[in-house]
C-alpha cells in the first residue's frame, strides 16, 4: 500500500507542476526561432515512463512528459525542441542532427536528461 501510495502522490505531484508550465507557448516560441512548423497539438501526459517525448508526424500530435515538469525550463525547451523538429525529420539521421545542434543547450541538456533517467524514479 505504501508504494501505491508513494507512486499515486508523485504522480499528482508531477501533474500540479506541469500545469504551471505552458505547452503550447513554449512550442509557439520555439517554432519562431528555429523556423519549424507548429504542432497540431501539444500536451503533458503522464503515460511515458521510458521517453522524455513523442511525436505522431501523421496528425502532428507531440506529447511530452510530466517527468519533466521538474525539470529546468532549458531541459524542457529542449524536449519540446526534439519533438518539433520530428515534424520536419522523422529519424534520428544526420539532418535531424544538424537542425538540432542549433539549440545552444543541447548538450547540457542532453546530461541533465542522462542524469535525471538514472537518478529519479520512472513511477
Amino acid at each position: 500500500v505504501d508504494e501505491h501510495v508513494a507512486s499515486l502522490s508523485a504522480r499528482i505531484e508531477r501533474q500540479i507542476r506541469s500545469e504551471h508550465i505552458d505547452l503550447t507557448d513554449r512550442a509557439d516560441r520555439l517554432c519562431a526561432e528555429f523556423e519549424l512548423p507548429p504542432p497540431a497539438s501539444i500536451r503533458w501526459v503522464s503515460n511515458q515512463h521510458h521517453r522524455w517525448g513523442s511525436c505522431t508526424a501523421a496528425d502532428r500530435t507531440i506529447r511530452i512528459s510530466d517527468r519533466l515538469a521538474q525539470a529546468p525550463p532549458f531541459v524542457v525547451d529542449y524536449v519540446v525542441l526534439h519533438e518539433l523538429t520530428h515534424l520536419v525529420e522523422a529519424n534520428h539521421g544526420a539532418r535531424f542532427s544538424q537542425l538540432m545542434e542549433r539549440y545552444p543547450l543541447g548538450e547540457r541538456a542532453e546530461g541533465y536528461l542522462l542524469a535525471l533517467a538514472h537518478l529519479a524514479p520512472s513511477s
